[in-house]
C-alpha cells in the first residue's frame, strides 16, 4: 500500500557496545546523552533541533544509569529507540560519554541529563499541586 510505512521493531535501534564499536554510521553523527526517564513532547523537539542544526545525518542517544529511576534503563532505551528522529541506542553503564564519543568522533554531543531531571521535577511539581487542589 502507497503511503504506509512498514512497521519497525524498534528495540533492533538499540545497540551492544560491541556493536555500537563496530558501527559505521551516516556522516555527521550527533550524540545525545540523558537518563530519558520521562519521555516528553521537548524530548523529540531538542532532538529535532538539534538534527538539523548541526546537519546529522544519525543521531544515537546514550541512555545513562540514574538511581531512583521510575522506568528501568531497558524501558527507557526501548522509548527513545520509538523517535523516529532517532537511528540508535545504546544502554550506557556508566555516565561517561566521552569514551564513546571519542571513538566515533560525532559532530557535537548533546547532554541532556539537566534537562531531563528538570522536567521530571517539573512533573511531580505538576501532579502535586493537582492533588491537593
Amino acid at each position: 500500500m502507497e503511503g504506509v510505512r512498514p512497521r519497525v521493531d524498534t528495540r533492533t535501534k538499540i545497540l551492544t557496545a560491541g556493536a555500537v564499536a563496530a558501527l559505521q554510521p551516516a556522516r555527521p553523527l550527533l550524540l545525545v546523552t540523558g537518563y530519558f526517564d520521562i519521555l516528553r513532547a521537548e524530548h523529540a523537539r531538542d532532538l529535532a533541533e538539534a538534527r538539523e542544526r548541526t546537519g546529522a545525518q544519525s543521531v544515537l542517544a546514550m541512555v545513562l544509569p540514574l538511581a531512583g529511576e521510575m522506568l528501568p534503563q531497558a524501558a527507557r532505551a526501548e522509548m527513545v529507540a520509538a523517535l523516529r528522529v532517532v537511528d540508535y541506542v545504546f544502554i550506557a553503564d556508566s555516565e561517561d560519554p566521552e569514551s564513546l564519543a571519542g571513538s566515533l568522533q560525532p559532530v557535537e554531543t548533546l547532554r541532556l541529563e539537566g534537562a531531563d531531571a528538570r522536567r521530571t521535577r517539573q512533573l511531580i511539581e505538576h501532579v502535586h499541586r493537582r492533588q491537593s487542589c
